[in-house]
């Protein structure tokens, strides 16, 4: 018994010594894979990618305060916040209101302003009103659309058309008008509306490229003829396109975008671009000086200026590809004529604001009043 007894438990000794290798061999670390130049990059490529993320969202708690000139750009900034974790506040204001209560109050309104005539932008450069910003992003945006010292740049351009009733014109017999000239015809009397030009950044660039396209006098004694068949110049930017949709005009002037020619479609309308030139300003952006959230304006600018904020851009503002300002990005296919676009002189359009609006106020003879 002693002996078998003796056997049992060396044969006991030794299942138990082949299960307690086996186990340390399971529970040995598997073995890395060597290190090779391929994965040695892949992991440094989505280490980077983690700090540049983490870089970008290091706003969280900040807010940007914003003026811009419609709060249809809420999904442009609600992808800022996104990327950012800045919040985002804004006030809808047009560009001529900005520099209004900007100086007046002696102090800035925002930290940032988004959309708007060239023009207002140059006015508050010149008065001291902006900050100074460049970037690597901005770079690549063609001189023409900045300024050279990086007082705002612009986030696309808007092109001035005509948005005509066929319905009411036809039923006086009268034709499509096709340039700038055309609407100088008497014929039309009455039947045109425009926005004030001292609030409306687009028909300041249709009173200024009108200027440039035939000169300061053969361009103002067009310009008067046009006015005597205007009745009044509206306060709002929009009031054009809808007074023409709904029949109480025959023919407005205005902002030729997506939205102007999905009107046209809906209602049997027309959209022209003038043949004898097409009006145009780059819509700015700029930081204001002295803002409390400088640096947030700063990183917006540059998120505005990747592809898929000017893709967003697009979308909004219903922008042909020529009205772009980013190369190589692609908006929607309005054909925009671009050979037709104005030669006009931007650096002016500031410095002769003022000249230019009160010219504006002599020929309109009181007829900007709101109604």
């Amino acid at each position: 018994m002693n002996k078998k007894l003796s056997i049992l438990l060396a044969l006991v000794m030794s299942i138990v010594f082949v299960f307690t290798a086996c186990s340390k061999k399971d529970d040995k670390p598997a073995e890395t894979a060597p290190v090779t130049e391929e994965n040695k990059e892949t992991s440094e490529e989505k280490t980077e990618e983690t700090e540049e993320k983490e870089e970008v969202k290091n706003f969280e708690g900040k807010t940007l305060n914003v003026v811009a000139t419609s709060d249809s750009y809420v999904p442009l900034f609600d992808k800022f916040t996104e990327q950012t974790g800045a919040k985002v506040e804004f006030l809808s204001m047009s560009s001529g209101e900005v520099i209004a209560r900007t100086k007046a109050e002696g102090k800035p309104m925002a930290d940032l302003w988004f959309g708007g005539g060239l023009d207002a932008f140059m006015a508050a450069r010149d008065d001291g009103l902006l900050e100074n910003y460049t970037s690597e992003m901005t770079q690549k945006v063609p001189a023409e659309y900045k300024d050279a010292n990086g007082a705002y740049i612009a986030k696309g351009i808007t092109v001035v058309g005509f948005l005509v009733n066929d319905k009411m014109l036809a039923e006086k017999n009268l034709p499509v008008p096709k340039t700038w000239k055309d609407l100088a015809d008497p014929q039309y009397e009455h039947m045109i509306i425009m926005s004030n030009p001292a609030i409306s950044g687009t028909n300041y660039a249709a009173l200024k490229g009108l200027l440039d396209i035939y000169g300061e006098e053969e361009g103002w004694d067009l310009f008067e003829k046009i006015n005597n068949n205007i009745d009044f110049y509206s306060k709002r930017g929009k009031d054009p396109q809808e007074k023409t949709v709904q029949g109480e005009f025959a023919i407005g002037i205005i902002p030729a975008d997506k939205k102007a020619f999905d009107a046209a479609t809906d209602n049997e309308l027309t959209v022209v671009y003038p043949e004898d030139g097409i009006c145009w300003v780059p819509e700015g952006v700029a930081i204001f000086k002295g803002s409390e959230n400088a640096e947030i304006a700063k990183a917006f600018i540059d998120f505005m200026l990747t592809e898929d904020a000017q893709k967003m851009i697009a979308e909004i503002d219903g922008k042909d590809s020529h009205q772009l300002i980013v190369p190589g990005i692609e908006g929607f296919d309005l054909g925009l004529p671009a050979e037709n676009l104005a030669k006009e002189d931007l650096s002016t359009f500031g410095s002769d604001r003022e000249k230019v609006l009160e010219k504006f106020t002599e020929i309109s003879a009181g007829k900007t009043e709101d109604k």
